[in-house]
C-alpha cells in the first residue's frame, strides 16, 4: 500500500515528474529536480531507501508494479514519468507500461542493454537512457585528448569543453581560423579569473583559457588531439 504525501493538489496533469526507483541514478535525478524547484515525486518499494531520502525530496513507499498503488499516488496527473529501475526487466517493463496506460506524455526509462531499451520503447517509453554505456563513452572521449567535458547532443553534433591547442594561443579566432581549417566552432571562452563569455572573431585565446567548442564528434576528436 502506498504512503501518500498530503497537500499536493491535482489539477490535470500539472504535477511534474513521477520518478520510480531511487537508486544512484534515480536519487541524482530527484535531488537535481528538487534543487531546481521542479515538482517531483519519487516512488520506491524499499522502506530503508524511502527513510534515507525522506526530507531530502518528496518520496513515498509503494509497489510501482501495482497499478492500484500508482492510481492512489495520482499517476495520471503527471506530465513526465521516469523509470529509474533497470535491474529487473519485469519491473521496468511493468512500470513503463503503467505509465503509458495512464497517458503520461513523456516517459524516460533507464535500460541496461539495447534489447532492454527496444522493449521499453515498444511499450511506450519516449526516451531511453543507458547510464553505464553513456558514462563509459564519455570517459573514453575525455581520456583521449585535451577534452575536459563531452556532451553528444544529437548524432553529428557534439559540444566539448577543452584547453586550447598551441596554434590558437596568442591569436584571435579570426586569425587561427579553426572553423574553416578544422570544421569546429568555438562557442565561448572562460579566461582565468573571468566569467564565461561568448566568442567572436576578435576573441584572443590565452594558454590558460578554457574553450567551449561544438562540431562533428569525429572532427572534434581530431582537433582536441592536436598539440
Amino acid at each position: 500500500m502506498a504512503r501518500i504525501r498530503t497537500g499536493r493538489q491535482s489539477n490535470g496533469r500539472d504535477a511534474g515528474v513521477l520518478l520510480v526507483g531511487v537508486g544512484r541514478f534515480g536519487s541524482a535525478i530527484a535531488l537535481t529536480l528538487d534543487a531546481l524547484g521542479q515538482d517531483v515525486l519519487a516512488v520506491d518499494s524499499n522502506e530503508k531507501t524511502v527513510a534515507q531520502w525522506a526530507g531530502r525530496f518528496p518520496i513515498v513507499q509503494a509497489d510501482a508494479t501495482d497499478p492500484e498503488a500508482l492510481n492512489q499516488i495520482g499517476i495520471s496527473d503527471f506530465s513526465v514519468g521516469v523509470v529509474g529501475t533497470s535491474q529487473s526487466l519485469e519491473t521496468s517493463v511493468l512500470v513503463t507500461a503503467h505509465m503509458a496506460d495512464a497517458g503520461i506524455p513523456q516517459i524516460w526509462a533507464k535500460a541496461k542493454s539495447a534489447k532492454h531499451g527496444r522493449i521499453l520503447q515498444r511499450i511506450g517509453a519516449n526516451h531511453i537512457v543507458y547510464p553505464e554505456f553513456d558514462a563509459g563513452a564519455r570517459v573514453a572521449h575525455l581520456v583521449s585528448g585535451k577534452m575536459l567535458d563531452y556532451i553528444e547532443v544529437e548524432d553529428g553534433f557534439t559540444i566539448v569543453k577543452m584547453k586550447p591547442i598551441l596554434e590558437m594561443i596568442g591569436f584571435t579566432l579570426a586569425q587561427s581560423n579553426v572553423r574553416h581549417r578544422y570544421g569546429v566552432t568555438v562557442i565561448g571562452v572562460k579566461s582565468e579569473g573571468s566569467a564565461f563569455k561568448f566568442a567572436n572573431a576578435d576573441t584572443v585565446i590565452e594558454p590558460t583559457d578554457t574553450l567551449v567548442v561544438s562540431g562533428n564528434p569525429f572532427e572534434l576528436e581530431k582537433f582536441a588531439a592536436k598539440p
